[in-house]
């Protein structure tokens, strides 16, 4: 089997970073241990290093986390709320401080110091001193809306105190369950024979992401303050200063925050909070670390995601043993099949762990694994363990070779395995359960047709109880037909019903991506619909053509060739369109606008606009938006984090403006 090329490697990865990105984020059901998660993003990152045309706008180096749930309001970021590069040895740590004093120009560098509290990241904007909105993180530019549950948590003020307070202040920060109250809420959950959350973050995101307030007003959370966002007036010129100033208004901050001279004041630091760690009240997994000094802060800037002058330094995982009891197959939305380890259960990490995804074909080969080994599991944080090793010394006589499944363990259907792939994937399509929910899924998700209050649950059950097999069915579906399931009451099902009718109004990007034609993400979905402007344009289009279009390689042209080859996707797709599925025509590239026949590209952080609202204000204009610098591109526009497409921008003399220079054009042409 020949080697992965990069583009294959790159998609691979994508695929399963947003997997893996969107339990963690959203289902707060991680699979697997930051270090894989940090693995494979560095994989990543070095990759789209190297080949720059490879890295896709949408790339999960370009985000943090995954997208908002449905269920709360979207809040658009200002300032985008970025992650931190990871350390896992004293090694990464003098790296990091290496290359700040090099770009710095210092002998040695100031450090503040904290713990990493193990929470959800909020943030908190106050309007001449009052607390007006707040939104979790979400995907980094845009979250959700958590205004009415913050307002419970009794530790963070409705209002400020004391002189000097900006106009407008964004404060941002963590939100955890202390150790005491989450046991005390386990205590009570298990006297009343309800269920218990398996750890403190999992309480807290489950407290925050409550619709009815009163429910997150009855939870023990709590909120410490580590950073600004967007702020309209003064504040002081070093970290450690602005946070004691935020102190004084009344905003809480960690007591164990300590300002230190160096790096090795920073490992100092490190080994005393890792020594007591166990006696403190509330969960950490690491320590942040930041340049002090402001002013060196903006000089260091932002790479990609993350800014240069900071860096959460983990603690070392966990490893305990246990035995593999057997192995299960989960089948996903493209057919992948995915190994699922049942262990033994073991307490590791402050919780009791039951299972581990063992990835593929390939990690099981290089563990040579096998049921009923004795296998070491590794965990970090708030994740599902890591199978390490396998303990050969305590083989059983007994213990059974793991076969990869020759039919699909849901619809019995073939299974093949792709040249330069290590998936196995069944090629049921529609046939198999398991993809028909995933399909549905996507088809019904927030940036696809957006059908509000269709959620797994009841996807389960139409799918289980044959109603619905495709998503065409779904608009075929009568208040009548829903009221007949579980927990599906009269208005319940007059309001799906009525949501489904309304997702017929969309738009030409929005239904592209929302059939879920393999590596056809949104951005692709927007560069299909602005270079075809029709469906049937794309429907007739061969490979050729199709790699005629921005973001389009060899390999997505021949999936989308081949999702439109399909007998029953064109039939799925005719009937979409006579439920009435209708979008407004797209203006033509070439017709009029006083940006028509431009090539733009948006890269990098934008602090007024999002990147979207910057795509969409220059199509309005007549302008065509790509994901990838190329000599055809006309313009770039790069924010903070810009990397490898300015790089690219540059080298080929391509015109570069930063977010004011776009806003000028953007006010002049409207």
């Amino acid at each position: 089997m020949g080697v992965a090329s990069p583009a294959d490697e790159v998609r691979a990865l994508t695929e399963q970073l947003r997997q893996w990105s969107s339990a963690y984020f959203q289902e707060d059901a991680p699979l697997v241990p930051d270090a894989d998660y940090d693995s494979a993003m560095n994989r990543l990152r070095q990759i789209e290093s190297e080949y720059p045309e490879l890295a896709a706008p949408d790339s999960p180096t370009q985000r943090v986390g995954a997208a908002p749930l449905d269920k709360f309001s979207p809040v658009a970021h200002r300032l985008p709320m970025l992650s931190l590069d990871n350390a896992f040895s004293a090694e990464d740590l003098e790296d990091f401080d290496r290359r700040v004093r090099e770009r710095l120009g210092a002998p040695a560098v100031e450090y503040c110091c904290e713990p990493k509290l193990d929470g959800i990241a909020v943030s908190i904007v106050y309007q001449h001193g009052e607390l007006v909105q707040a939104a979790t993180r979400g995907d980094g530019e845009t979250g959700e809306d958590i205004t009415q549950n913050v307002r419970t948590i009794s530790n963070i003020p409705l209002q400020l105190v004391g002189q000097g307070i900006p106009q407008y202040l964004e404060v941002r920060g963590e939100i955890y369950m202390p150790r005491e109250g989450f046991e005390r809420l386990n205590a009570r959950a298990r006297a009343a024979g309800d269920k218990v959350f398996v750890n403190p973050r999992n309480a807290a995101a489950g407290s925050l992401r409550q619709l009815d307030s009163k429910v997150t007003a009855r939870r023990p959370l709590a909120f410490t303050a580590y950073a600004v966002g967007v702020v309209e007036g003064d504040l002081p010129t070093r970290q450690a200063q602005i946070l004691e100033r935020l102190q004084t208004w009344g905003l809480p901050i960690s007591s164990w925050m300590s300002v230190v001279q160096s790096v090795e004041g920073c490992e100092r630091y490190f080994q005393r909070l890792q020594q007591a760690r166990a006696s403190l009240p509330f969960d950490i997994d690491g320590i942040v670390f930041k340049v002090n000094a402001i002013a060196e802060q903006d000089r260091l800037g932002f790479v990609s995601r993350a800014p240069r002058w900071a860096i959460a330094r983990k603690f070392p995982a966990e490893e305990v043993s246990t035995r593999l009891l057997g192995v299960e197959f989960q089948v996903g939305r493209t057919g992948a099949i995915t190994p699922v380890a049942r262990l033994e259960p073991v307490f590791v990490g402050g919780v009791t762990v039951s299972n581990a995804t063992l990835h593929n074909a390939d990690e099981i080969a290089r563990l040579g694994v096998r049921e009923g080994d004795t296998v070491v599991i590794r965990r970090a944080g708030d994740v599902i363990p890591q199978v390490v090793s396998v303990v050969e010394s305590q083989r059983p006589e007994d213990a059974v070779a793991i076969s990869l499944p020759t039919a699909c363990p849901v619809c019995g259907s073939a299974v093949q395995r792709e040249e330069g792939e290590a998936v196995v994937r069944c090629v049921g399509g529609m046939i198999c359960a398991a993809q028909q929910k995933a399909v549905i899924r996507h088809f019904a998700s927030r940036k696809a047709m957006d059908i509000e209050g269709l959620g797994d649950k009841l996807i389960d059950q139409l799918v289980d109880s044959g109603r619905v097999r495709t998503v065409a069915d779904l608009f075929d579906l009568t208040a009548e037909d829903l009221s007949l399931l579980e927990r599906m009451g009269k208005k319940s099902s007059e309001n799906l019903v009525s949501a489904i009718s309304d997702s017929r109004q969309t738009t030409l990007p929005r239904f592209l991506y929302a059939l879920g034609i393999r590596e056809v993400g949104e951005a692709t979905a927007r560069a299909l619909a602005s270079h075809f402007q029709r469906l049937d344009g794309i429907w007739e289009a061969d490979e050729e053509s199709l790699q005629g279009v921005d973001d389009v390689g060899p390999v997505v042209a021949r999936h989308i060739v081949s999702f439109i080859g399909d007998t029953h996707n064109r039939e799925i797709v005719e009937r979409l369109l006579a439920a009435g599925i209708r979008w407004p025509a797209l203006t033509s590239s070439t017709g009029e606008g006083p940006l028509a026949g431009s090539i733009w590209v948006v890269t990098g952080k934008l602090e007024t606009l999002s990147r979207d609202e910057a795509e969409s204000r220059l199509r309005a204009l007549g302008a065509k938006t790509a994901g990838s610098v190329s000599s055809k591109t006309t313009q770039v526009v790069a924010g903070p984090g810009a990397g490898s497409k300015r790089a690219k921008a540059e080298s080929l003399g391509i015109p570069i403006l930063d977010e004011a220079a776009l806003l000028a054009i953007l006010e002049e042409q409207s």
